[in-house]
């Protein structure tokens, strides 16, 4: 036994110590380890569980060190990786740290605008420093107040730097809506917002704008150049062009943004690797190609280095006119590593590139690894250098390339691109969207070659001749270029079948699919056939997925049970955000007003059924003592968002407190047994969700 033991330690070793020249590869992946550890963990670890892990990182630092030339060392060089990723993470968070509401405020809410955008409901939303909420004290009072605006009454007001004050209501960040989903309270942490809300009164000019500031002054030109384009190309192909090239997607039309997730295409309104991957390639080609006709230049200068020069200095001005979003940051460092290998006369297309940029990205901003952008930007770009290294070494690929039918090899090279761009992404899609778009390989086939050819290089002639007032042509040929874009993605939508809805899997199940695409990829030798393993586990877990049987809101307000694999709810209207994300992670593409009339299981106030397990629901506020013991006698789980107090009868009660901490609740039936988890007890105890509740606790 021992000695089987041996053998497979020693093959294990082996296989590590073969893997040289591709070693630098493995170190985003460890990284990414150890930072989604942090996440994963249900607890803030104490202030000594991080003196150990930092003594423990150094000791393996000095054991490499002193050991570098010895194989055994590489296994070390991973594990104090993963040690490395924890502690950035944990750095990470707390640097960040900024005051959080502790309880819902109404009343007057003075601030000066740094952010515009729209809410999910289509309404003007600003985001506010320097805030004051009323009577409450500064050290309390969030630096950053996020409200939505539901009257048109003032919204003239609305410029960057500009002292606003409304009334409206404010409160912490909200939860997940359920055990597992996304977890707005963690996203809003690492945006510094401190409570978000909304107003239903006018806006009043309090002070006008102050640009006193690089950022707020950023911020103005960005809008000032958003309103530029929109005063050139009208309508939604305005709104279109504005936000690809400033990021300020306000006029964005709902509809219009559906048609581009149905067909696929929503990729390209957000500002990310393909956009500054255009732009930049078409200015380092201007300047290259342009500077080779001058015969002497061409002849003398080192016009290539040239090119790259001039073209991370656009995509930097880029990354600042577009807002510097993680994702165009994420673009540019990709860009920005490529054109220095140019620079330095290295390969500049290469997984150690690619490697080098998430690298970096993850130092600067851990959290990013958990976002959809990060994910599916990385895994299309890795799927894609991996695939053309392969092709390039292909006989039939060479022929093709270098061969008399050459003139064909861009349309393969497209076609190719595209598909397997969309093969990578498709998993990550499917994971955070619940959707597959079955015709994207189409629509991005039809719609891309228009991206690069027409709409970014013509974006780039009328920022040029924008400053002597010659860009009405370029927009107008820009315009035309987006119109084909829209159109296609309205084509492609309305479709039969264009989009498939999948349920929501369990939260291990992409992880192990990427890790399992990495390892195949990276890893040289038989080896790598495990990560088609881990992929094919995953997916077959995926398929296997079991959703709640009852879906309970963090406030009580909205209940959905699944009956015959629909999901009923409770209510036609209110709690819209949740409902929706329930139906979407059941794989269903109805409506909350449809789904509230597929039963008739909430027909009976007070008592429903789900299979044989009777469950109470009590939303009265005036509910007296007596019925609600009555009722718990009757049922095993009794569900009264409004009630306080404890009860002598025995049942599982859910009361508001229980909701107030617990957060969303998820109820599944089995072999006779009831299970109850909740968002907490999939959160944990994390700094982003305790921070307010202590506070909320301080003030009741």
């Amino acid at each position: 036994m021992g000695r089987a033991r041996d053998v497979v330690f020693s093959s294990l070793i082996n296989a590590v110590n073969t893997q040289h020249g591709r070693l630098f590869l493995w170190v985003p992946v460890c990284l990414s380890i150890g930072i989604g550890l942090y996440f994963k963990i249900k607890f803030e670890p104490a202030y000594g569980v991080l003196q150990i892990a930092g003594t423990v990182s150094v000791l393996l630092m000095l054991i490499i060190i002193w050991k570098w030339s010895q194989p055994s060392t590489i296994v070390l060089r991973g594990v104090l990786l993963i040690f490395i990723g924890f502690l950035l993470a944990v750095f990470r968070t707390h640097s960040v740290a900024e005051p959080v509401l502790g309880w819902r405020y109404y009343g007057p809410i003075e601030g000066r605008i740094v952010a515009m955008d729209r809410s999910h409901s289509n309404k003007p939303r600003v985001t506010l420093i320097d805030v004051s909420l009323g009577k409450i004290s500064e050290p309390r009072t969030p630096t950053y107040v996020r409200v939505s605006l539901h009257s048109d009454i003032g919204l003239e007001n609305l410029k960057p730097g500009a002292h606003i004050r409304t009334i409206g209501s404010v409160s912490p960040p909200s939860g997940p809506v359920e055990p597992g989903a996304f977890d707005f309270q963690m996203y809003a942490w690492f945006k510094r917002l401190g409570a978000v809300g909304y107003s239903r009164k006018p806006v009043e000019l309090l002070a006008p704008p102050k640009l006193d500031s690089y950022a707020l002054w950023l911020f103005d030109t960005r809008m000032g150049i958003a309103d530029h384009i929109r005063s050139r190309i009208e309508g939604q192909t305005g709104a279109f062009a504005a936000a690809i090239l400033t990021g300020d997607r306000s006029a964005i039309d709902p509809i219009m943004l559906e048609d581009l997730r149905s067909s696929n295409l929503a990729h390209l309104l957000a500002i990310s690797g393909l956009h500054m991957g255009l732009l930049v390639g078409f200015c380092f080609g201007l300047i290259r190609y342009g500077l080779a006709l001058i015969p002497y230049i061409g002849l003398h200068w080192p016009i290539k280095k040239i090119g790259a020069v001039v073209a991370i200095c656009a995509g930097l001005a880029y990354l600042q006119i577009s807002g510097a979003a993680v994702a165009t940051e994420r673009a540019f460092i990709m860009v920005s590593v490529m054109l220095v290998g140019v620079i330095l006369d290295k390969p500049a297309i290469t997984l150690r590139a690619v490697a080098l940029a998430a690298t970096i990205l993850l130092i600067l901003h851990p959290e990013s690894l958990l976002h959809p952008g990060f994910q599916m930007s990385f895994a299309a770009t890795t799927a894609l250098v991996a695939s053309f290294e392969f092709l390039k070494h292909q006989t039939a690929w060479q022929k093709l390339q270098f061969g008399s039918n050459r003139f064909v090899q861009p349309i393969v090279a497209l076609f190719m691109s595209s598909f397997i761009a969309g093969a990578a992404t498709a998993p990550f899609a499917a994971y955070h969207f619940n959707q597959i778009a079955q015709y994207g390989l189409l629509a991005n086939l039809t719609s891309v070659p228009m991206m690069g050819i027409v709409v970014m290089p013509a974006a780039v002639i009328a920022g040029a001749f924008s400053f002597v007032g010659l860009d009405a042509v370029p927009f107008w040929i820009m315009g035309a270029g987006i119109d084909w874009i829209l159109n296609v993605a309205n084509w492609v939508s309305n479709l039969g079948g264009a989009v498939i809805s999948v349920p929501q899997a369990q939260n291990w199940v992409l992880p192990l699919i990427a890790l399992g695409g990495v390892h195949f990829i990276v890893w040289k030798g038989w080896m790598r056939w495990g990560g088609v393993i881990m992929c094919f586990i995953a997916f077959l877990s995926w398929w296997q997925v079991q959703r709640p049987d009852v879906l309970i809101s963090d406030t009580g307000r909205l209940l959905g049970v699944l009956e015959n694999g629909k999901r009923a709810l409770n209510r036609d209207r209110g709690s819209g955000f949740a409902a929706r994300v329930w139906l979407e992670n059941d794989g269903d593409q109805s409506n909350q007003e449809d789904a509230s009339k597929r039963s008739n299981i909430f027909a009976d106030k007070m008592v429903f059924k789900v299979m044989d397990a009777p469950i109470g629901y009590i939303w009265s506020k005036k509910a007296k003592p007596t019925d609600i013991e009555s009722i718990c006698r009757q049922v095993e789980i009794l569900i009264s968002p409004n009630w306080k107090d404890s009860i002598s009868t025995k049942c599982l009660h859910i009361t508001k407190p229980y909701l107030r901490y617990h957060g969303a609740v998820a109820v599944f039936q089995s072999a006779g047994s009831v299970q109850i988890k909740t968002a907490r007890q999939e959160t944990g105890e994390r700094l982003w969700n305790t921070w307010w509740l202590r506070s909320r606790n301080r003030s009741d």
